[in-house]
């Protein structure tokens, strides 16, 4: 059994072809989803024939489309988008920026961008910047700046950090003697004043 069928596609399929291009497609995607679904059938000249007006016209689609995504990168360059996300005191947040979030920020701003052309490097958690990629089509791109900022003043914790050696013990540092330690040595002292 052949791995892959060569198929006239009837409708344009993103990621596969336009109407009327004869595209090579394994054998499971045609049975389970082209066929059945009649975007696609088998090659013939009448049939590319009859398609030719159908095809320009796809083209023609394709051609505004890139036109208008072409004008969104520019328009993206450069773009900084503000999200407001509740938060705990240390910056961490109680849930994550998805794409989705992204692309909701985008459209109040006028960009109509599909989720799938986010691309999120790592997952989001804490109030920051962070760099967005904006990918269209294979070689139409830019980067944004995302702010997550909290939605509330932040309590900062403003203690200073306790430092620990490898055993767990707290490492004094240099001029803070720690009341306990104080308050150990001057009974000692009083002790030796009193013999």
């Amino acid at each position: 059994m052949a791995k892959s069928v060569s198929l006239l596609l009837l409708e344009s399929v993103e990621g596969l072809g336009i109407v009327g291009d004869v595209v090579s497609v394994r054998t499971g995607y045609a049975r389970n989803y082209l066929l059945p679904r009649e975007i696609a059938t088998e090659p013939s000249d009448e049939l590319i024939a009859q398609l030719a007006e159908k095809r320009a016209e796809a083209q023609r689609q394709l051609e505004a489309l890139r036109e208008a995504r072409k004008d969104a990168i520019e328009k993206l360059e450069g773009f900084e988008l503000t999200l407001e996300r509740a938060c705990n005191d240390q910056g961490l947040l109680y849930g994550s920026v998805t794409q989705q979030d992204i692309v909701a920020g985008l459209l109040e701003h006028g960009f109509d961008i599909r989720s799938r052309a986010v691309r999120i490097p790592h997952t989001i958690k804490r109030i920051d910047s962070y760099d967005v990629l904006i990918k269209l089509d294979q070689d139409l791109e830019t980067s944004i700046k995302l702010w997550v900022v909290a939605d509330r003043e932040l309590q900062l914790d403003e203690r200073e950090e306790m430092e620990f050696d490898e055993e767990g013990n707290l490492i004094e540092k240099s001029g803070d003697a720690p009341a306990e330690a104080e308050a150990t040595e001057k009974p000692a002292e009083e002790a030796a004043a009193e013999a």
